[in-house]
Formats: C-alpha cells, sequence, structure tokens
C-alpha cells in the first residue's frame, strides 16, 4: 500500500483486503457460520447502542491508559488470538506483535499460529499473551503452556466455545483447505493477486507451526479438519481447574456468553473472561457479546476483568463496551485487514485510528479518563421486552432480578 494515510477506517482497511486477497483467503477471514447470522447480529447490537454526548466538561487532557493484570497499557484494547495470520502476509503473527507492541497494547498468539512461539515471544518488547485450545492430547496443550511461560508470555487465554468446530459455508464453498489445493479457478485468483501471489511465494505456504511442532505433524488436511481431530467436546470448568494450578499467571477464559458461568470461574480462581461468540465463527443465532455483557458486570462485582470481543470496529464500538462494564476489547478481523493490505505498518497505523476515534468519543462522551466512560452514557432504543434506564443502558430486561 503506498500511502496510509489516504486510509480512514478499519472499513477502508476491509476493502483494501478484500482486492488484496484471493477469495478463497478473505472469506476464511471475513467469513462466519453457517448463515452468518451472528456475525451480522454483532454489528447491529453495537450500533444499536446510541451514546450520550455530554458538554460541557474539562476533556482538556484525556488519557486512554488502562490497567490489565497489574500492567498498564496505551488503551483498551488488545490484538485477539487469529489463526492463519501468515495467509495475510508472511510472518504475519510477528507483524501483529511488533504492530501491537509499537502502540502499547498486548497481543494474544493463537495456537493455529503460523510462526513459532519463541518467534513471537522475540518480536519486539511488547506484552505477549498465549492462547490455548485443551485439545485431546492434554500432554500437547500442557507442552504450549509450560513454553509460554519459559519463554516470558504474560498470560493464557485459553479458548472453550470449540465443543465443535463451526460449519463454515464459505470455506466450504472455496474449497478452503490447508495446504492449500489448487483448482484451475483458484490459479486464476492467484494471477488477479500478482502481489499477493508473489509474497507467498517468497514466503512459501503457510504452516501451522505450533500444531505442527507440538504434534509432529509433516502435513495437514484442511484446518477445520485438523482442528476437530483435536478439539475435545468433553471439556468443562475441571479442565480449567486443572490448568490453573498448572499456569500461576493471569488466566483468562475466552468464548462464554452465559453469565452464570461468571461463579463458575470465580470457583476455579480464573482472573478475567472474554464475553465472545468467536466473531460469529462458531453457534449461528447466538447473542452478540454486547448484549449479555451488562449481565456479566452484574454478577462478577468487580471480581473478574472482563473482556468482550466479536465485531467492534471503530474506536466509538471501544468506547460502548467500556461504557458498558468491559476492562478492554479484543479485536481480530480489524487487525488481519489492515495486516492483509501492508503488513505491520499497516496495523500500526490502523491501531492509531482506533485510538484517534476513541479520543474523539471520548472527548464527546465528556470523559477525561477511560475509567469514566460509563453504562449512563449509552442509550437503546426501547425494543420488545427490554426498557431503557441510564443504570445499564436499557441492556437488562424490565422482569430481571439483577440491580
Amino acid at each position: 500500500m503506498k500511502s496510509r494515510v489516504r486510509v480512514h477506517s478499519i472499513e477502508e482497511y476491509r476493502e483494501l483486503a478484500r482486492r488484496a486477497l484471493p477469495t478463497m483467503i478473505f472469506d476464511f477471514f471475513d467469513g462466519g457460520a453457517d448463515g452468518e447470522n451472528t456475525l451480522a447480529h454483532n454489528r447491529a447490537a453495537l450500533d444499536a447502542r446510541r451514546l450520550l454526548a455530554s458538554a460541557p466538561v474539562n476533556v482538556g487532557s484525556r488519557s486512554q491508559q488502562v490497567k490489565l493484570f497489574g500492567k498498564t497499557y496505551a488503551m483498551p484494547l488488545i490484538i485477539g488470538p487469529t489463526g492463519l495470520a501468515a495467509a495475510a502476509w508472511p510472518n504475519g503473527d510477528v507483524a501483529l506483535a511488533r504492530a501491537a507492541g509499537r502502540t502499547g497494547i498486548p497481543f494474544v498468539m493463537s495456537c493455529a499460529g503460523t510462526c513459532t512461539q519463541d518467534e513471537v515471544a522475540s518480536a519486539g518488547d511488547g506484552s505477549k499473551w498465549m492462547q490455548l485450545y485443551i485439545f485431546k492430547d492434554r500432554a500437547f496443550s500442557d507442552r504450549i503452556v509450560d513454553k509460554a511461560d519459559a519463554l516470558g508470555f504474560d498470560a493464557i487465554e485459553v479458548t472453550v466455545d470449540n465443543a465443535v468446530a463451526g460449519k463454515r459455508l464459505r470455506d466450504a464453498r472455496n474449497g478452503f483447505s490447508l495446504p492449500f489445493r489448487w483448482t484451475p479457478a483458484k490459479l486464476a485468483s492467484l494471477v488477479a493477486h500478482p502481489r499477493w501471489s508473489l509474497r507467498m511465494a517468497r514466503a512459501g505456504t503457510p504452516q501451522l507451526k505450533v500444531m505442527a511442532e507440538g504434534l509432529g505433524l509433516s502435513k495437514t488436511d484442511t484446518i477445520a479438519e485438523l482442528m476437530q481431530s483435536q478439539f475435545d467436546a468433553s471439556i468443562c470448568w475441571d479442565d480449567i481447574a486443572r490448568l490453573r494450578d498448572r499456569w500461576k499467571k493471569p488466566l483468562i477464559v475466552k468464548g462464554v456468553l452465559d453469565p452464570a458461568h461468571v461463579a463458575k470461574a470465580l470457583a476455579v480462581g480464573v482472573d478475567g473472561l472474554v464475553i465472545s461468540n468467536h466473531g460469529g465463527r462458531q453457534l449461528d443465532g447466538a447473542v452478540a457479546p454486547i448484549d449479555v455483557l451488562p449481565e456479566f458486570v452484574a454478577e462478577a462485582s468487580g471480581k473478574l476483568t472482563l473482556l468482550v470481543d466479536s465485531g467492534f470496529r471503530t474506536g466509538v464500538d471501544i468506547a460502548r463496551a467500556i461504557a458498558l462494564g468491559a476492562s478492554a476489547v479484543q479485536i481480530g478481523r480489524a487487525t488481519l485487514y489492515a495486516l492483509a493490505a501492508g503488513g505491520e505498518d499497516a496495523v500500526f497505523h490502523a491501531l492509531g485510528l482506533l485510538q484517534a476515534e476513541l479520543d474523539v468519543a471520548q472527548a464527546l462522551l465528556g470523559a477525561a479518563r477511560i475509567e469514566d466512560l460509563r453504562p449512563g452514557m449509552i442509550r437503546r432504543p426501547v425494543t420488545g421486552a427490554f426498557a431503557p434506564g441510564p443504570a445499564t443502558g436499557g441492556d437488562i430486561p424490565a422482569s430481571s432480578s439483577r440491580p
């Protein structure tokens, strides 16, 4: 990309990614499960939360700094775990980690990473967290945890919403697989995307290096087949308790939507939760995380760090989540789009766009500090069984007994 100053939003980076990537690669990153109803609802649910601008308030000096698990970061944003990043840009995981470090926010490495844990650990000076699946081969999961500890990763984020793999129709229609399987139509797509093709030719076909290193794989079938072969539908909170005993640093559970799990997380000794529907890639028809965030806040009563993801694209979106009680927001596709458009520097620029958008939102909402964002700044139109109110932004049903 010749001039990033001409890119003004994550949506524009999405369009650049669509142009830069072969269809099957873009659809792998961009798509959701089944009819993509959850994918669409994530966006609609965020847009439904309207903001109550406040003036005049002295916001001449503003700060976005936030403390998570004892460390201070530049803003309440995290680059969450995204698999196969090297299909967007060579050494994509390293590029994302370096851009996050330059911005002063954490980067979460995926178990489906295309770089090794060692490579990501040494990528810049930023904070790195390790995403974990609890695989059927528990010893493999343990090795990932132990290596993360030895390499100085700051937290483990264990994903739990994967009892089975979601049905992703775009991938099925495109015949997406790893290693890539080239048909005449796909080869034509390579010709139409010469820059991507040249980068891949120089760097080589992306490999799931963490998986290959841990399982001794010489090749894989489709990503879905590989991951499904290791997913374990029997995982429960006992497995999280076992992980808690092994990992002494911050432990975060990602992929919860039911507020009833807050009590279980507290009982096990978890430090944080990521309220997430996997970006709409697992259960189609699921609630959006922003829908249930206020209920999690009520249940947790400040005893857990609550993070949220799925559908976030703007600084205003981040402000919405923080106002409703999240400590920070995780993003995935947003930075993948930028990565595909221009590598590390484009990701750094995209993070700067989000930072600037959040600053505008803070100023106009009357929040000099990020912790000044509060539920009373959110309004939601009256629909169905929901009753508006400044204490919850209208997000708790009128019949709820929660405060």
